[in-house]
Formats: C-alpha cells, structure tokens, sequence
C-alpha cells in the first residue's frame, strides 16, 4: 500500500533521485524545495514531466527548513491535498570547504540551521500530525563523517551532521511510544551524480586562506580526487534513494536503525555497529529497553 512521503531538499542529488524512486516504487510523493516559483521552477517543471512520463504520483511543495512559517504551510499543504502523511525524509543540507578557521562563527551557525535546525522546524510541523495518527516514520539522511574517516577542510559540514545524528538517536526513543519508527541512513562521499561539492560553500573571509595555502597547497582538490578514487567506478548516487526505497518499503517495526550506503568504507559502519550497541544496551540496563522499537497502539 502506498504511502504519502514528503521529502526535504528534493530539487536535486540524493534528494530528487529518492523523490524519483519512491514513487516509482508506488508512493505518493511530495519532492520539498525552496523558490518553487523563482530559482527551481525548472526543477518542478522536471518532476511534473517525470510524473507524467512514467505515470507516477510525484508532486512538489515549497518548503524552505530555514523558515518555521514555509515548515507548517508545507505540511498543511500535504495534509490538505493527501489526507495522511505517512513518512518524513530529512534530506535537506548544506556544505561549505575551506580551512575551518576562516569561517567566522556566523557561517558555521548557518551552516547548522539548514543541516540541524531545519529538521527541527519539519518535526515541529509534522509530529503532531504522525503522533496523533500513532504510526509514522521519520528517516534521516546522515553521512559517515559523524563516526567514519574525515578529511580536513570539512569541519562546519561534519559537526552539523554530527549534531544531527545525536538529534535523529535521541528523537529515536522519544517517538517509539507514539508508534513512530527512526531509521538513519547513512551515505559515504559521493563525489559525483550530487551538488554537494559543486554547490559547497566557502569562507567569505580570505585573509587567513594564504597561510593555509602555503602549508596545505591544492588539499581540497585532493581530497576529492582521492575520495573518488576510493568509491568504485560502478556505484552511482542512486545507491542512496534505492535503500531508502528499502527502507519505506519494510513493514513496521523490522526496519533497520542504521543503514550505510559507502562504497568507499571509511570505517563509520564499524564504529556506528559498536556505538548502536552500546545506545541499545544502556537503555536496556536502565529498564528502557521498550524505547528501542515503535509500539503505540496503531503500530
């Protein structure tokens, strides 16, 4: 049976290949952008056409996680048009390079609103409606940077996805009551078929650069050959959207926590295996063990 899925930061990369696959896969889908009417109209134009072309239910919502007023009106939007909503995909975010001290702390703020505080806003929007409903899933698009191998110049990305993760776990044992699941998946780099590395910002502050320059001469390039170079040749960005496909498409209660789609294996798999445990352990040992699974009365 299909579901009605909303999915934030769908005009492109991860976002709009998920949007496509889930409702190839037969669900009704919401692809969540900014400026639907102004910089992605294109974009919205390309998901009516793919809607049409291959017969699916594919629609677009302005949604901009910067702001709680665009949160609400998205979700009213889906609810009004829908009836249900079944499924929140936090995929939105946002990247910035460079030497982590050239960015002055407002930058990495915002690099933390779109990354962190933008799933907040979505949640505060759509909960009330998954926890009165008592059943749901909430599935977060992470990165392997929170627990895997990480090169330099990355550091305003990798705390705020961090900070998400630790969000996702503990927002995780707070819905299972209300019958809501949590499922995290977790890409690698993928340095091709997404804009994060195209679009990726940059410190507006450039007198520091020079001195990091002299040390560490062409290191963001490198970085992102030698990351390439790591992922095989036949593993395609759609990686990501086929398991979260997967992962929508399991029944309740047997979907995985954690899943990691890395080609390049940095280790985050390993690490997270072990972090997981212990979460799962400690909640045992502190007779919480019940939070560890959706069991409202719907679920």
């Amino acid at each position: 049976m299909g579901k009605t899925i909303v999915i934030t930061g769908a005009g492109s990369g991860f976002g709009a290949l998920a949007a496509r696959a889930l409702a190839d896969a037969g669900h009704t889908v919401y692809a969540a952008m900014r400026d639907t009417a102004g910089r992605n109209a294109s974009r919205v134009a390309e998901a009516e056409a793919y809607a049409a072309e291959h017969q699916v239910d594919l629609r677009t919502v302005e949604l901009d996680v910067l702001s709680q007023e665009s949160a609400d009106a998205a979700v009213a939007t889906v609810l009004s048009e829908a009836g249900t909503l079944d499924v929140v995909v936090h995929n939105a975010g946002h990247m910035v390079t460079g030497p982590t001290e050239a960015f002055t702390p407002e930058e990495l703020a915002a690099v933390y609103d779109t990354n962190v505080l933008g799933t907040q806003r979505v949640n505060r929007a759509a909960l009330p409606h998954l926890r009165a409903q008592e059943h749901g899933l909430v599935l977060w698009v992470g990165s392997t940077s929170t627990r895997g191998g990480t090169p330099p110049y990355l550091a305003p990305y990798f705390a705020a996805k961090a900070a998400m993760d630790a969000l996702a776990v503990s927002y995780a044992a707070e819905l299972a009551r209300f019958g809501i699941e949590t499922t995290i998946v977790v890409p690698g780099a993928f340095t091709s078929g997404t804009n994060h590395f195209a679009t990726g910002g940059h410190p507006a502050e450039q007198a520091v650069l020079p001195a990091y320059e002299e040390r560490y001469a062409g290191l963001m390039d490198q970085v992102a050959q030698r990351l390439a170079a790591l992922a095989p040749a036949d593993a395609p960005a759609s990686l990501v959207a086929d398991a979260i496909v997967e992962v929508v498409d399991t029944p309740t209660g047997e979907r995985p926590f954690r899943v990691h789609v890395d080609p390049a294996n940095d280790g985050s798999e390993e690490v997270s295996r072990v972090a997981d445990r212990i979460r799962a352990e400690f909640l045992t040992r502190i007779g919480l063990d019940d939070l560890l699974a959706p069991h409202g009365t719907a679920a």
